[in-house]
């Protein structure tokens, strides 16, 4: 079998691969502090599909040979909320559960840093959900540090 590899322009016949795995990996981006059903969870997700192809973006699919391992959403129009500076953002990303520990990770986020570089944005930036343990260490592996945190309470 061939090593993985990302394909820079997901098509058609990925989308339903990307809705299934991102749905299927929405728990660890929920905070132990918000209590939300599955089907909220999911609509939301399919939003965030519509607001990323409303943008300048790419759509990132790693895949060894035909079969498909994870993806990456990226947007190149959103600048930082604060300082107003350009940047490129990882909407989302997910591995397949299986697929997990093996590189793919790594290997989409080297993709979306190459992809915000072809596009001449100067940062990458993206959230990472406080509990999700595995993420924060790939983002920290890879050299990104913590710029502000959301905190919340449940009333």
């Amino acid at each position: 079998m061939s090593a993985p590899t990302v394909r820079r322009a997901a098509g058609a016949a990925d989308r339903a691969f990307i809705e299934r795995c991102g749905v299927e990996s929405l728990g660890s981006s929920v905070s132990p502090l918000r209590e939300a059903p599955m089907e909220a969870l999911r609509t939301n997700f399919l939003r965030l599909l519509e607001i990323v192809h409303s943008r300048s973006h790419a759509i990132l699919v790693a895949a060894e040979g035909e079969l498909r391992l994870g993806f990456a959403l990226v947007v190149f129009d959103l600048p930082d909320e604060v300082t107003g500076l350009s940047q490129a953002f990882l909407a989302y990303m997910a591995v397949e559960v299986g697929q997990r520990g093996h590189g793919i990770g790594s290997l989409l986020l080297d993709a979306c840093e190459e992809e915000a570089r072809r596009h001449e944005t100067p940062y990458l930036g993206l959230m990472v959900t406080e509990g999700n343990a595995a993420a924060q260490r790939l983002y920290e592996r890879a050299g990104y540090r913590t710029e502000r945190r959301l905190l919340g309470k449940k009333l």
